[in-house]
């Protein structure tokens, strides 16, 4: 399959096209005209090679949504037209406890990303969701209810799934008490959420401008931790802290929010390790936990959520020739909250 899309040859190059051939269908899978592409912050520490030595040239985008074009003759799971999501991984070993579980998020023999990394078959290179066609086993994709627009679809393969997991995991819903730190791409996703299961929500945010984006999202209480002292008020407040950001910031303050018995989950990836006072897990029992996207099941479940409460990402639609200042937009923290590719644009 003739596929259209953005590439970047080398570290830190600039995305130019490209044309390349997606497989030809085997039995389990299905093609899929793709018709939005997220761009998630992942994509761009992997386009620099921030995140240890990747594979080029790279086709990145792991938040794909489109429309089944095609089907193997054993597909079972989707028909042509069916609205599809593709998310971070695009395969696993299948059989690990990990996998049998529905998490093949963790597989123990590792998850074969979307891009920037070789397929099981040991020689395949990855190629992502920037671009106008796509295949996959019909194992790894999602339904996309109907109602919900494409376009802000697309980021919750990556950003929504990955607050959505441990507000489920930890169980948020009425009398819940939940912080958001950081209302950005991620951050934003974790405030519709919570709201949505019914938990009273506050968001942490250094920037004191988006007030009023986090209130209309639902959140029923804005702190702007630009303020000096602005936490010393919430002092054992909080059931969850979901830790969103990747600059650099102090844990403790963040632990001292927790209740008794409270988690602070850390979901955005810092560039260096958290100093953590030891003393101040032991007052409470608190603890520190990480949360990795979702398996395929949890997925839908998030997606099919979507479709009953109406929620998607807030996203600003591009061309594909506006990806590299999309790029550095999203960088400067310049984007509310998603930046979008119509992929009809490649």
């Amino acid at each position: 399959m003739n596929t259209r899309g953005l590439v970047a040859l080398q570290a830190k190059a600039p995305l130019t096209t490209f044309e390349f051939d997606r497989r030809v269908l085997k039995e389990n899978d299905v093609a899929l005209k793709i018709m939005f592409a997220g761009i998630c912050h992942s994509d761009i520490h992997q386009v620099k090679e921030e995140w240890g030595p990747a594979i080029f040239p790279m086709v990145p985008g792991h938040e794909i949504a489109g429309i089944v074009t095609e089907v193997g003759t054993k597909v079972t799971k989707f028909k042509v037209g069916d609205e599809i999501g593709v998310g971070v991984f695009i395969d696993s070993c299948g059989t690990c406890a990990s996998c049998t579980n529905g998490l093949q998020q963790y597989c123990e023999e590792g998850m074969t990303g979307t891009y920037n990394t070789v397929e099981r078959d040991g020689t395949t290179v990855a190629y992502g969701g920037y671009s106008n066609y796509f295949v996959i086993n019909e194992d790894y994709a999602v339904h996309i209810p109907k109602n919900l627009p494409l376009s802000g679809v697309a980021p919750l393969l990556c950003a929504g799934i990955t607050l959505y997991s441990p507000l489920r995991k930890w169980e948020v819903g009425p009398g819940s008490k939940v912080a958001v730190v950081g209302l950005g791409g991620l951050g934003h996703m974790g405030v519709k959420f919570a709201a949505a299961m019914g938990a009273e929500v506050t968001v942490l945010s250094h920037s004191a401008s988006k007030r009023e984006d986090a209130l209309a999202m639902g959140a029923h209480h804005f702190v702007d931790t630009s303020v000096s002292g602005a936490l010393l008020g919430l002092t054992k407040a909080f059931d969850l802290v979901l830790n969103t950001v990747s600059a650099p910031l102090n844990i403790n303050d963040y632990l001292e929010l927790l209740k008794l018995d409270a988690t602070l989950v850390v979901i955005g990836l810092p560039g260096k390790p958290y100093e953590v006072n030891v003393g101040t897990l032991l007052n409470g029992r608190r603890r520190i936990a990480g949360s990795m996207i979702g398996g395929i099941p949890e997925i839908q479940s998030m997606l099919n959520f979507c479709g009953e409460h109406n929620i998607v990402s807030d996203v600003e639609i591009i061309d594909a020739g506006y990806v590299d200042k999309a790029y550095e937009r999203t960088i400067a923290s310049d984007v509310k909250y998603r930046f979008v590719i119509d992929a009809s644009t490649f």
